[in-house]
């Protein structure tokens, strides 16, 4: 169980993040679509894996566009941005802002990806929700970046996730 804070009051997660080295755990995920993916539909390539509360916040939101506009500069990279949300809101809120440089999935239907991970908040205000983080898979499914935003509200340190893919 990792600990996290939401506006300064402590949180807990279901479990920690992948060790970095080791191999990532796979995942159903639903797409904006509605089609089931897995880790297997992006093997060969590096992945970015954005994982957030809900796109409905400000945090999230920002951390989705900041990486659309970093993904379209990089090569065999996908950014795969995971939430709880419903697929409709995650795909009105890309099309809305034109962000089409990220994949889109959800957690709301399966479960698996936030146990599998660890990152289900098991109390406080966003129970159930995905907690911050970026994991960073490279093109044989291995490890290679792990963080965990320890206060919600905070964004993610982009440049190192970016970092670790060269």
């Amino acid at each position: 169980m990792a600990t996290v804070t939401l506006g300064g009051d402590t949180v807990h997660t279901s479990g920690t993040l992948p060790k970095v080295g080791s191999q990532a755990p796979d995942f159903k995920l639903t797409a904006i679509d509605l089609s089931t993916k897995s880790l297997g539909d992006f093997l060969g390539h590096n992945l970015v894996l954005n994982v957030f509360p809900s796109v409905d916040t400000g945090t999230c939101a920002q951390s989705v566009r900041t990486f659309n506009k970093e993904a379209s500069e990089l090569k065999n990279t996908k950014v795969l941005c995971i939430s709880k949300d419903l697929p409709f809101a995650m795909a009105r809120f890309c099309g809305a802002e034109g962000l089409d440089n990220v994949v889109s999935l959800t957690d709301y239907k399966h479960g698996s990806f936030g146990t599998s991970y660890g990152l289900d908040f098991t109390d406080g205000a966003f129970e159930t929700l995905l907690s911050r983080c970026i994991i960073v898979i490279d093109a044989e499914g291995k490890v290679i970046h792990t963080e965990q935003v320890s206060e919600i509200a905070d964004e993610p340190n982009y440049k190192a996730a970016l970092e670790a893919l060269k």
